[in-house]
């Protein structure tokens, strides 16, 4: 018997979303998960005064050159912090590609499962590497 637990309801990340009633909004299952892989991959280290060492610090990338060394390192803080700081999922994997339309940017692609339920999700954004 495995015991599965329902993800938890969390305010949503920006804060600022308002209901009409007045009170906050509140995300559930994959946005929850969405937006804070989100936050941790675009806070830097030392950003939280409670928590110094949360966080990717995928900016510090910016004004790095965009070749292989670059996309590697770039993958691996993902793996590493998602690993770390969310554990609601399992990351299967991580691609860092150049976009095509500008050599200056890249494509970051997550593949991972829900740990609650196993099921396949996504996340990709974009990074611009502004060289």
């Amino acid at each position: 018997m495995t015991l599965r637990t329902p993800v938890p309801k969390v305010i949503s990340w920006p804060l600022g979303s308002i209901n009409s009633d007045g009170s906050l909004s509140w995300s559930e299952d994959d946005n929850s998960i969405r937006e804070n892989m989100l936050n941790i991959l675009l806070t830097r280290p030392g950003e939280r005064i409670q928590r110094p060492e949360f966080g990717a610090g995928l900016l510090k990338f910016i004004h790095q050159p965009n070749n292989e060394t670059t996309r590697n390192l770039i993958a691996g803080v993902v793996k590493k912090s998602l690993s770390v700081w969310e554990t609601r999922v399992q990351v299967d994997g991580v691609d860092v590609t150049t976009a095509k339309d500008n050599l200056a940017e890249v494509h970051i692609n997550i593949r991972y499962r829900l740990r609650h339920n196993q099921t396949p999700a996504s996340l990709g954004l974009r990074l611009n590497l502004g060289v």
